[in-house]
């Protein structure tokens, strides 16, 4: 029953206000209001896998369009260790930043029920920047460590410090609300997700082919998937 408290707790926790930029020009609140104003199907998507004994969630709350390739990165990160995946997906024709939602305000059902079923999550999302780097965050301060050192490892630049904004380290974050309580919060510049795939290009319908993806894509994915793998195993 310990296992559950953290989780138990955050979930108890009063909604919290925005803090990040983002968040506080979030069109909707949370998944209820974008839900009454958006029409599934047309607008955006909830996609999940959950193979049996899944111990690890690898999320893209801001996935499709929204913040690209993130799907892509969250899905391939799963589906190569048989983990857990969830993404909801912006699939508009123009405007899909509309659809994004903080952190700490993202309480889709679906996300919540899957997130709460796992030990450790991994959410994936993009950040600004030429700069090639990763912003490591969440409340998962060991795996937090590993993952630093598995991307560094691999060739991959790692900022040093984390912006108070995406530091991902709120209880009320979904990627925290795990039976642990602690998750880690990838946030990738547009530098380091161009250099995924062939001429840097990021629009949806290319990142969605897997014949663009480079040989960094793989190798960020897989830096992830070892350190995840030391933590805890398969």
């Amino acid at each position: 029953m310990q296992i559950l408290i953290p989780a138990l707790v955050a979930a108890l926790l009063p909604l919290a206000p925005a803090t990040s930029t983002a968040g506080s020009s979030d069109v909707y609140r949370n998944y209820a209001q974008l839900a009454a104003h958006e029409v599934e199907g047309k607008d955006y998507l909830r996609v999940q896998r959950f193979p049996a004994g899944a111990k690890v969630a690898h999320i893209a709350i801001h996935g499709g369009a929204i913040e690209a390739p993130t799907t892509q990165l969250a899905d391939q990160a799963a589906a190569s260790t048989r983990q857990a995946f969830y993404s909801f997906e912006g699939i508009k024709v123009a405007g899909n930043s509309k659809l994004h939602i903080t952190s700490t305000h993202f309480d889709e059902p679906k996300a919540v029920k899957l997130v709460g079923a796992v030990d450790y999550t991994v959410s994936w999302h993009a950040a600004s920047g030429a700069k090639a780097t990763t912003f490591v965050g969440g409340r998962d301060r060991e795996l937090i460590r590993r993952v630093t050192a598995a991307l560094k490892a691999a060739g991959f630049g790692v900022a040093v410090t984390v912006p108070e904004e995406i530091g991902g380290d709120s209880p009320r974050n979904i990627a925290n609300r795990n039976h642990r309580g602690m998750g880690v919060q990838l946030e990738i510049s547009r530098g380091q997700r161009e250099q995924f795939f062939a001429g840097g290009k990021l629009g949806r319908a290319w990142v969605e082919d897997p014949s663009h993806r480079t040989k960094a894509f793989y190798r960020y994915i897989n830096a992830v998937n070892q350190a995840l793998a030391n933590r805890t195993p398969y």
